[in-house]
């Protein structure tokens, strides 16, 4: 246990200053991958229960039930349905447009820290390679300073030294990309499902009312009063 612990410091130290930003990606990275797992858990963004009740929800039937379950639940499927809830006596495609600009926004929430995963993919490799180079400069400077083969040697160690770095900023960068990719499918495939759910809820709540309901209705225009016939 000992020996490796004295092994990772060893590969640390030897990297070079570069090491140490590395180090911050890979807790942030780190850090980042956690509390999005914790927040896109399934029972967070579209608890059982409110799918089970829309599911239940008979078409044309009263959605009260719905609507007080929803009411005190934080979840994003909840804000969305208490959306769609509140806008049932508009007509149904300006529902419809508040309750699209509604779930823009929980996509957003939902997204957020993945724009963080996304810059240390990009940047890791970047600061292992700038170290990489930096510690082969440091290499090459005393390259024509040093004679015989132990010297010879010890460049060679400190080449590969040198590399270090590119190797840590890729063993970031790689998990990193793994969480990422991930994170985005399952946000996506949550959106499709609170899309066919919510889209579901507004036919079972507009069941049945004809578009007639909420035209404004046109003033008649007065009958034309009778033309009196000339008197003979």
């Amino acid at each position: 246990m000992f020996e490796l612990i004295h092994t990772v410091i060893g590969f640390f130290t030897k990297g070079g200053l570069f090491m140490w930003p590395l180090l911050a990606c890979s807790i942030v990275s780190v850090t980042t991958m956690i509390l999005r797992g914790l927040a896109l858990r399934e029972k967070n963004v579209m608890p059982l229960l409110i799918q089970s009740e829309i599911e239940r929800l008979v078409p044309g039937a009263s959605a009260e039930r719905l609507a007080r379950i929803v009411a005190h639940d934080n979840s994003s499927l909840a804000r969305i349905t208490r959306v769609a809830l509140q806008h049932l006596r508009a007509p149904r495609s300006e529902n419809v447009e508040v309750v699209q600009t509604r779930a823009r926004h929980e996509m957003v929430r939902l997204e957020k820290g993945l724009i963080v995963l996304e810059v240390i993919i990009g940047i890791a490799p970047l600061l292992g390679l700038i170290g990489a180079v930096s510690g082969l400069v440091h290499v090459f400077s005393h390259l024509g300073l040093s004679t015989g083969a132990s010297d010879t040697r010890q460049i060679a160690l400190g080449i590969a030294e040198a590399l270090n770095a590119t190797v840590f900023g890729l063993s970031i960068a790689v998990p990193t990309l793994i969480g990422f990719s991930y994170f985005s499918r399952k946000v996506e495939a949550m959106s499709v499902e609170m899309e066919t759910l919510v889209v579901e809820l507004l036919n079972k709540c507009y069941y049945g009312r004809s578009s007639r309901e909420f035209l404004p209705v046109k003033p008649t225009s007065p009958a034309p009063l009778p033309i009196p016939a000339p008197v003979a």
